[in-house]
């Protein structure tokens, strides 16, 4: 977007150095500082890349949860990454945003990634084609995206730290090549990384953020600092960065930076640099006077109607024997498993957003199928480290009577600062703790449904007073690992048990103590109604799938596996869900799967149903989304963007080695280029459709693939055609895809833009994945 440089000299030219530098840093948590004099009004920054949070961690505040970033890249459209980026700028809008941290576009080097959910594939080029559309989408709504974190972000095993030791071909052909090609999709802002690379951290790494980013790829953005990557002043400033972030006390830049420019280590005309960047970034979004501002944007009345098609959009099949799907209204349906009861629409860590309502698998399916179908739900193993929060619909304010607890802010005399009604059962504060807070304290008035053994949880780091009844306990939470985003995403419980009475209300109160200038608190309530013991429980879950015409297992991960702060240790399910499944699968031939996960998970049972259906992380309209594709109302048009390992036999590591360094000694070969085919249980572009196609014709010009399809089923379909391109210097490596759309029996021609990096001499092949390629030019 042009902006009139001589208009941002001119207000750089009325600021002193200490306000120009000041400017470089933070005003709080999640704005930059305003200057009115100069027109410059504040500019607020938010999470993230599954929907707009905005800058309070609060169920007051809720959001659009959009399917996980893998799942969009299942899609492998670029025009609707654009579509949901745009969609994502409207929300920014709507919230008084201006910077939205997204697009992630590190790479699946390993399926272990803890943010592999937050990423959107292990091929370059497929997420550099879906994290441009997403750019090109909030920036089309007057907000700027932030494509993160530059470079060889790709663990959370000591991310703030570890040396990614990475080849030349290999930095510049698979991990900056989706930075690039954001860049030349006009990206507005950039976010460096914690780590090293090749031995030197990347807020200090000038020959990758000044000789690259910005000399190379003539980047005219702000380059900002993920939050607290900032350790030095003049080495962070001499080396590119531009912006410091979050602003707080002990920051590395402000007053020390203004030092640094007086004593002549840092030059000012760099500082000018950084201050146009930071005002052409204002002029941008609408924060500068005088500049034109976006034409107006606003969510769409028909967002959930979207974000409930993207999730069906996404889902991968990826087995159906015997044409089970899609279902026929059954008689009789056992649904089944941990996570159709308590089911996983997001990931954890900075990408989490509250949003309205969550629609689980169960409403969905009752939706879909109607009153003609009996119902069964159980949950047959209990996989999940910690509790769910209180559920709202049991607990009342004590104040008022309403559903939901109260809140109360306590000082030292014990007197209340401050008091509100919440929602909520469990809490973070980055910031908005009253002065002079020393307990935070959670009051309701719980009232069980059933007779029997009622279990209750704090979890957090801290100090806690808990009571449930007339049963009290004091306890110290502290984490085992070292990074704050643990104590949000899998802090530490303690759990109370007390068996209560059906209907009698009990009193159930909740004492943290707190010092004043905490980073984070976060601590919940946790709950979890009388059960069976998991092995009764599972026997009864077989007996269901026994007595059903169909049975539908959904099985997966959740926030204490998938999560920003820390990788996964192994890609089996938690718990006994693999047992579950095939239990289920020996009493009813008709077991469809249902995988509700972000990243690939080990399948050791998946020849023994008659369907799997990948669901993702699909987001707030996800349980529809599923039932749609479940009863064939939607087509399950994704194809899977990172390959399914058979095992755990020569995947990647995430952990560093004991020096810190963490060496990509397979080079380029990562993904569908490092397994070998007997490593593989389903290819990368895997997957099926309710249709079937027949490859008929490639020809190849000026840079473009035509390929012509024929629907050879019996109803419409969607079918994402993808090129490889190989020559003896060149391993297989994907060369560009396309949609297809036809009726069934039509034919439809599509062009693939290929990928402007392939060398001459290469063999180009076309087909429906890495491992089915039917047609060659």
């Amino acid at each position: 977007m042009p902006v009139d440089e001589s208009g941002l000299r001119k207000r750089l030219a009325e600021l002193t150095l200490e306000e120009k530098v000041h400017l470089l840093t933070g005003a709080d948590f999640w704005s930059l500082r305003p200057i009115p004099r100069i027109g410059l009004r504040k500019v607020v920054l938010s999470d993230g890349p599954s929907g707009v949070r905005g800058t309070a961690w609060d169920e007051r505040s809720t959001s659009l949860l959009f399917p996980s970033p893998t799942a969009l890249a299942a899609t492998w459209d670029p025009d609707l990454a654009e579509r949901a980026g745009r969609l994502n700028g409207a929300q920014a809008r709507d919230k008084g945003v201006h910077v939205q941290l997204a697009p992630t576009i590190n790479l699946h080097r390993t399926p272990l990634g803890g943010r592999h959910f937050e990423n959107y594939s292990e091929d370059p080029l497929l997420t550099a084609r879906i994290g441009a559309g997403f750019v090109r989408g909030v920036q089309s709504a007057g907000v700027a995206a932030t494509v993160k974190h530059f470079v060889g972000n790709d663990s959370e095993t000591a991310r703030m730290s570890y040396d990614a030791r990475i080849g030349d071909e290999a930095l510049d052909a698979v991990y900056m090549r989706p930075f690039e090609d954001a860049v030349k999709a006009g990206a507005w802002a950039v976010m460096a990384a914690y780590n090293q690379v090749n031995g030197t951290t990347m807020t200090e790494n000038r020959a990758l953020l000044t000789g690259v980013l910005k000399e190379r790829w003539g980047f005219d953005g702000v380059l900002m600092s993920d939050w607290t990557a900032i350790r030095s002043t003049a080495a962070s400033a001499n080396a590119g960065m531009d912006l410091e972030m979050p602003g707080m006390p002990g920051n590395a830049w402000r007053d020390k930076l203004v030092a640094a420019v007086r004593d002549g280590e840092v030059a000012e005309d760099l500082i000018d640099d950084k201050v146009l960047r930071i005002l052409r970034l204002a002029a941008r979004v609408g924060a500068l006077e005088g500049f034109p501002e976006p034409a107006s944007v606003t969510t769409p009345a028909d967002a959930p109607a979207q974000l409930r098609a993207l999730a069906a959009r996404a889902c991968v099949l990826l087995r159906n024997e015997g044409g089970v799907l899609p279902l026929n209204v059954p008689r009789k349906l056992a649904l089944i498993g941990p996570n159709a009861v308590r089911f996983s629409a997001q990931g954890g860590g900075s990408a989490h957003v509250n949003p309205e309502h969550v629609v689980s698998p169960v409403d969905g399916l009752r939706r879909a199928l109607g009153a003609d179908t009996e119902l069964t739900v159980r949950a047959g193993v209990y996989p999940h480290e910690r509790l769910a929060a209180l559920p709202l619909d049991m607990a009342a304010d004590p104040e008022t009577g309403e559903p939901g607890v109260r809140l109360e802010f306590i000082d030292a005399d014990g007197a209340i600062l401050d008091s509100e009604h919440r929602r909520a059962a469990r809490f973070m504060f980055f910031e908005g703790v009253p002065d002079a807070t020393a307990q935070i304290v959670v009051r309701a008035e719980v009232t069980p449904a059933a007779d029997g053994v009622h279990t209750f949880a704090v979890a957090g780091v801290g100090e806690y007073d808990v009571r449930v009844a007339d049963t009290t306990a004091t306890v110290h939470l502290a984490l085992d690992g070292g990074d704050p985003v643990e104590a949000m995403m899998r802090p530490p419980e303690h759990r109370v048990e007390v068996r209560l009475a059906a209907g009698r209300p009990v009193p159930v109160e909740l004492r943290r103590a707190y010092r004043s200038g905490s980073f984070l608190t976060a601590f919940g309530i946790g709950y979890h109604e009388p059960h069976l013991p998991e092995d009764e429980e599972l026997a009864a879950a077989v007996e269901a799938a026994r007595a059903a015409d169909v049975a539908i297992v959904i099985v997966g991960t959740n926030d204490d596996v998938e999560s920003e702060g820390f990788d996964r240790t192994t890609l089996a399910l938690p718990g006994r869900q693999d047992e579950l499944v095939s239990a289920v699968a020996a009493t009813n031939p008709r077991t469809v799967v249902v995988v509700n996960a972000g990243a690939p998970v080990l399948m050791p049972w998946r020849d023994e149903v008659a369907a799997v259906l990948w669901a993702w992380l699909p987001g707030q309209e996800g349980g529809d989304a599923i039932a749609d594709v479940l009863t064939g109302a939607a087509e399950p048009g994704g194809r899977l963007p990172t390959t399914f390992p058979l095992s755990e036999d020569g995947i990647l590591s995430p952990v560093p080695a004991e020096d810190g360094s963490l060496p990509y000694a397979e080079g380029t070969a990562i993904g569908y280029r490092h397994y070998a085919p007997g490593q593989v249980a389903y290819p990368f572009g895997h997957g099926l459709g309710y249709t079937a196609w027949e490859y008929e014709s490639l020809s190849v010009a000026d840079g473009v693939a035509e390929v012509t399809v024929r629907n050879t089923g019996d109803r419409p379909g969607r079918e994402v055609v993808q090129c490889y391109a190989a020559s003896d210097a060149l391993p297989l490596r994907l060369a560009g895809f396309a949609v297809a759309e036809a009726a069934a029996g039509e034919r439809a021609t599509v062009r693939v833009p290929l990928d402007e990096r392939l060398p001459g001499g290469c063999a180009l092949r076309a087909g429906r994945s890495v491992t089915d390629l039917r047609l060659t030019a």
